[in-house]
């Protein structure tokens, strides 16, 4: 069985057919440097194939306060290029990665932390949450994969907002126009997100898989493109064992019947 990769800039712990993982600079607030992009990459790329579920956390008190300005150095434009598409391959290992990433957030996620954010699959905000994309103040462009993943989250106009005049969203605010999909009090976000994550992994792994995997693209696509994939995806998911046990175990009323709990 593969481990990830060690690095010292994260916390690798497997609670089951879970993976926590923490990015640990939290004297500098977990902003990114090129060393902890590359850890991030490694280690999501070789988690163990029995990881059915991801869980993403900052250690300390914010999840990532995005780019480490004090390690910036001058870059020419093929360098800037390549350094961008350096943190897109590893941010798609999130999000096309072995499984489903539910993110922690809490204290800053700014910047690159917003981005690095964005390629989880659910994110879990605590309220000391705070948002913000200062690259505009700063003279910079986002180069993380935010200009796609943050505008199909909040839309390109909020984005702009964002961006243009430094605008700070609270946790709340970033509830509301979609950063996050659950809020819970201080220190309760590991706790939730262990939970959703253990019912993420309970799920046939097939089913998993075209959600990450495919959804997106899907979405990408043109109408009659998109359903099209979608009637194949259905069919592959559909014949997987894994499903037809849970559809067994849902036909004998022993699991999944959906009920609303206010």
């Amino acid at each position: 069985m593969s481990q990830p990769a060690h690095s010292p800039l994260l916390q690798v712990e497997f609670v089951g057919a879970i993976a926590q993982v923490g990015i640990n600079r939290p004297e500098k607030r977990n902003a990114l440097n090129d060393d902890l992009v590359k850890a991030i990459k490694n280690c999501f790329e070789s988690m163990p194939e029995t990881v059915k579920a991801i869980v993403l956390y900052g250690v300390g008190e914010h999840f990532c306060a995005g780019l480490d300005l004090s390690e910036v150095s001058a870059h020419t434009v093929p360098e800037s290029v390549q350094h961008s598409r350096g943190w897109h391959a590893a941010f798609e290992q999130i999000q096309f990665g072995r499984a489903p990433v539910v993110a922690v957030l809490h204290g800053a996620v700014v910047g690159g932390g917003l981005e690095l954010a964005s390629a989880a699959h659910v994110r879990v905000a605590e309220e000391s949450s705070f948002y913000a994309l200062p690259e505009g103040k700063r003279g910079l462009f986002v180069g993380g994969g935010g200009s796609v993943r943050i505008t199909r989250l909040i839309g390109v106009s909020r984005m702009t907002d964002m961006m243009l005049t430094g605008r700070v969203l609270n946790a709340e605010e970033g509830q509301q126009i979609g950063i996050s999909h659950y809020t819970v009090g201080a220190g309760q976000g590991l706790a939730k997100a262990m939970q959703l994550a253990e019912s993420i992994a309970s799920n046939a792994s097939m089913t998993n898989y075209g959600v990450m995997h495919m959804l997106p693209r899907i979405a990408d696509q043109s109408i009659h493109d998109g359903l099209a994939t979608e009637s194949l995806m259905a069919a592959v998911a559909q014949t997987d064992p894994a499903t037809l046990d849970l559809l067994a175990q849902f036909l004998e009323g022993k699991k999944n019947k959906v009920k609303f709990k206010p």
